[in-house]
C-alpha cells in the first residue's frame, strides 16, 4: 500500500482482463484471462495457481466473489456466464438467453442470492444464483422437504444416473461445438506430449502440470 513498486509479479501467457479477491479469505484471488481459463492464485505463492477454472469458449472479461466467498461468477465473451466453486475446474452453472450477446460485466449481490450481468445489447439482467430455488416465504413444510432433497440428492449424487441428471446443462449449439473443438485439439497435444515423452531420452523432457503451464515468470 505505501509503495510505489510491486511486492510480487505474476507473468502469465496472455492477458487478464480482470482480478477479484475472495472476501473470506484475503489472501486468494482470482484472475479472469483471455485464454478462456480463470486462475486463483494464493498470493503467498504466485508461482503456481491453486485452481485452473476451465468452461469458457472465449475470453473471460469479468469475475465476482460471492459474498460466502466459496463461489464466484464469470462473465466472457462467448455470450454466458458461469457459476465455479472456489476449489473446482468446472462450473456447476451455465447462464445464457438467445438474446444475450457478449457479456461485458458481472456482480453478485450482497445477500448472495442474486446474480447481475450487463451485456453488449445495452441490457442488465437479473439472475438467481441457485437456478431452482424457490422465492419469496416458505412454510416449515416447504422448508423441511427442500432440505430432505437436497441430502437425497447429496447421498446419491455418485450413483451414474443422478449425476448426469445434475451435471447436464442445455448449451447453445456455437458454444456446444467451439467445446467439442477445443476437446479435440486439447486431446491432440495430450497425446503428442505424451509420445514425445515416450520416444525421448528418460528425464530430457520435463513433465509440466496443468497448473504450471500458464505461468510464464514470476518477478520479485
Amino acid at each position: 500500500m505505501r509503495q510505489a513498486t510491486p511486492l510480487k509479479k505474476v507473468i502469465l501467457d496472455m492477458r487478464t482482463n480482470t482480478i477479484c479477491w475472495n472476501p473470506m479469505e484475503a489472501f486468494i484471488f482470482t484472475a479472469a484471462n483471455e485464454d478462456y481459463n480463470l486462475y486463483t492464485f494464493d498470493m503467498r505463492a504466485l508461482d503456481t495457481p491453486v485452481m485452473v477454472h476451465m468452461d469458457h469458449v472465449s475470453a473471460v472479461l469479468d469475475v465476482d466473489y460471492s459474498p460466502t466467498g466459496k463461489e464466484f461468477v464469470s462473465a466472457s465473451f462467448d455470450k454466458s456466464i458461469r457459476i465455479f466453486p472456489v476449489d473446482k475446474s468446472r462450473s456447476r452453472e451455465v447462464y445464457h438467453t438467445k438474446r444475450m450477446q457478449h457479456v461485458i460485466c458481472v456482480k453478485w449481490t450482497s445477500d448472495s442470492k442474486y446474480i447481475m450481468c450487463g451485456s453488449d445489447e445495452m441490457n442488465i439482467r437479473l439472475w438467481k444464483a441457485n437456478a431452482s430455488e424457490k422465492l419469496g416465504v416458505l412454510t416449515s413444510r416447504e422448508k423441511a422437504a427442500k432440505d430432505y432433497n437436497e441430502k437425497l440428492k447429496e447421498k446419491f449424487r455418485y450413483h451414474p444416473h443422478i449425476k448426469r441428471i445434475a451435471r447436464h446443462r442445455h448449451l447453445p449449439k456455437p458454444i456446444y461445438s467451439q467445446i467439442q473443438e477445443q476437446r479435440v485439439m486439447k486431446e491432440a497435444r495430450r497425446r503428442k506430449e505424451v509420445n514425445r515423452l515416450k520416444h525421448s531420452k528418460p528425464g530430457s523432457v520435463p513433465m509440466v502440470s496443468e497448473k504450471k503451464k500458464h505461468v510464464v515468470a514470476v518477478v520479485k
